[in-house]
């Protein structure tokens, strides 16, 4: 029987008859791992609407205590799979970190996080900001702002410290990219020190999800960025102020991915499709009819045995809606995609874009050819095995033949650029020249020695 752990909530819903062709299952008990972010909703939409069970598949959803536990768990073979940062597959495969072969084949969502400042530096950032037409804060917020306060920070002696969430997280990667975008160096990585700071004028430390308001609150932090709903949940406590979401920094921009270790795709490759399919088949009922499903999607995440935060924080976001300032609500109906724009299918574009930012911040040390971002994004992201899922279901009549990219060669097309922030486009097949083009970070054959950028 289906269950959730003891220190989880178990459901007693009742689901509707299974509609899908059951595989013939090499392993059908399995145990998936998360954190409490609202991106993790696949997972908890396939149970809570029996998905995973119309594939035969018995599963415990299992919240995390971080993101390191998460990964450790998947590699060790306690989690079966998990609701992972999309670097962490990568960095694994590349052997930053802790080194083992995780494979994802299915992308969990596009955008879905911002960044948000104390109440303190917003006030001082405020009075330099453009206004619209409404007389409200015009966005998106370039952090050439942000420069002045950190220009005072240290004036007084003091670090500006902000939070991401994991050294290979796409918050690590977004801070970065704003704060270069507006002339601040957000500090490098080397072999030897690892903490990212190496010549940085704001300072970037990790704080896992959950804990971002209350370090905020507590005066370690005076920015940081997360996913939701930990944003909402700082204006809803009067203790911060979002200044840009990813959307605004990068239209629909790759966020998580669904890991397993690649030994478990070989081993069991029918239950990998059918967890695929169910996956899929989430992120559908979480879009569909112009995310109409929406609210009892908020429903089951505000469940403690998921993010645990209060449904109207929740919904902030996830309905459409995203709040800056208190009270300067607008509608953002992008904010969380998770079927649309194909966002389900594992582009390698988006593989080599997350590699790209491992080498401009000295994560991977030394230069590579653009040869070497193609083979690693092959070697982990498998559009392969999404579109077996994909014709499975489509087969089944539980898909439309239309929804899914069957000719792809991977790659997405150019990312324009006038979809980023500081107006330069992305194209994942040429990612030497792309890093190129970026003002600030790693380019050619620099390398980063003791506490300088050489070459």
């Amino acid at each position: 029987m289906k269950r959730i752990l003891l220190s989880l909530a178990a459901t007693t819903a009742m689901v509707a008859p299974a509609s899908a062709e059951m595989l013939d299952l090499e392993k059908d008990v399995l145990t998936f791992g998360f954190i409490k972010l609202t991106d993790m909703a696949p997972l908890a939409v396939a149970y809570e609407q029996g998905f995973f069970d119309d594939e035969g598949l018995f599963v415990t959803l299992e919240a995390q205590a971080n993101w390191k536990v998460l990964l450790d768990g998947v590699i060790s073979g306690t989690l079966d799979g998990a609701h992972m940062l999309a670097g962490q597959p990568l960095a694994a495969t590349i052997g930053y970190g802790t080194e083992a072969h995780i494979i994802t084949p299915f992308s969990m969502d596009l955008n879905g996080n911002g960044i948000t400042v104390s109440n303190d530096v917003w006030e001082m950032m405020k009075p330099n900001l453009e206004t619209d037409a409404d007389g409200k804060i015009a966005h998106p917020i370039s952090a050439s702002h942000l420069k002045p306060v950190i220009e005072k920070y240290n004036s007084e002696g003091k670090p500006f410290n902000m939070g991401m969430v994991f050294p290979v997280s796409t918050h690590n990667y977004e801070l970065r990219y704003w704060l270069a975008a507006g002339g601040i160096e957000p500090g490098y990585y080397s072999p030897e020190n690892v903490t990212g700071q190496i010549g940085a004028e704001a300072f970037l430390s990790v704080t896992p999800p959950p804990q971002m308001p209350a370090t905020l609150e507590a005066g370690t932090i005076s920015g940081y960025c997360v996913g939701e709903p930990w944003n909402q949940q700082a204006v809803f406590k009067g203790i911060g102020v979002p200044v840009i979401t990813d959307y605004e920094l990068w239209k629909n921009n790759p966020e998580k991915v669904f890991g397993i270790n690649a030994e478990f795709a070989e081993q069991y490759p029918n239950t990998t499709l059918a967890v695929t399919k169910a996956l899929i088949r989430a992120a559908q009922w979480l879009d569909e009819n112009d995310n109409a499903n929406r609210p009892e999607a908020v429903e089951i995440l505000s469940r403690p045995e998921y993010v645990g935060a209060d449904y109207e924080v929740i919904a902030n976001s996830m309905t459409g809606t995203f709040e800056y300032e208190k009270g300067d609500k607008r509608e953002v109906p992008d904010f969380n995609v998770f079927f649309r724009y194909n966002a389900t299918y594992p582009f390698y574009s988006d593989a080599v874009w997350y590699l790209t930012q491992m080498r401009r911040w000295g994560q991977i040390p030394e230069a590579k050819p653009d040869s070497w971002y193609d083979e690693v994004a092959k070697s982990v992201y498998k559009p392969e095995i999404y579109l077996e899922a994909a014709r499975l279901l489509v087969e089944e009549g539980l898909a439309n033949e239309a929804d899914f990219p069957w000719d792809s060669d991977g790659y997405k097309a150019p990312t324009p650029a006038s979809d980023v922030i500081d107006g330069i486009g992305y194209d994942g097949r040429a990612p030497n020249a792309y890093l190129e083009s970026l003002p600030i970070g790693l380019k050619g054959e620099q390398i980063v020695v003791g506490n300088e950028v050489q070459g």
